[in-house]
């Protein structure tokens, strides 16, 4: 219970205020327990940041197959697959994850991530083979790049969530022609 408290808290921490705000003493100070206490459970920041991921991440990817099991045809499953990803972005799991930078994890940390997107990727590749795709998994990948194009711009603000998203969801479904 501790655990998940203190990744609760460092979820928390992240969202609001990026990587600055997760240290140990704020940690501790959110949960109750004394610092000295949360070296127990957590090395460093990045074992933090890796224990989220490795919590969170499979949520996420049960969260975008589900949507994409319901729904019904080829496009309106990429159509879930991008849309699905852009709503977790307002999720504070999400934003805690992306507020602490990749170049702060140690090499099996970043692996971990690599794998995760991995999986996203791997879930749309079958699909593109539908849509008559020749090389599937190129295709899947170039999808995940505008899905990930898409999240920074909700990060950024500029444009309200659900313009980013239809964009997004036009861009996968016709290409830049926009049809």
């Amino acid at each position: 219970m501790q655990r998940a408290a203190l990744l609760d808290a460092a979820r928390s921490l992240l969202s609001e205020g990026g990587t600055e705000a997760l240290t140990f003493p704020a940690l501790a100070e959110r949960t109750g327990l004394a610092r000295s206490s949360v070296y127990e459970y957590f090395r460093s920041r990045a074992a933090v940041v890796e224990e989220l991921c490795e919590v969170d991440f499979p949520v996420w990817a049960a969260e975008v197959e589900a949507a994409m099991a319901a729904a019904q045809g080829p496009e309106a499953r990429v159509e879930a697959y991008v849309r699905r990803q852009l709503t977790l972005v307002g999720d504070r799991r999400h934003r805690a994850v992306v507020a602490i930078s990749a170049s702060e994890l140690d090499a099996g940390a970043r692996e971990k991530i690599r794998a995760a997107h991995g999986a996203l990727v791997a879930m749309i590749v079958d699909v593109l083979g539908e849509l008559g795709h020749t090389e599937p998994r190129l295709a899947a990948m170039m999808l995940q790049g505008v899905v990930d194009a898409a999240v920074r711009r909700i990060e950024l603000g500029a444009e309200a969530p659900e313009v980013v998203a239809d964009a997004a969801v036009r861009m996968a479904l016709r290409g830049v022609l926009g049809g």
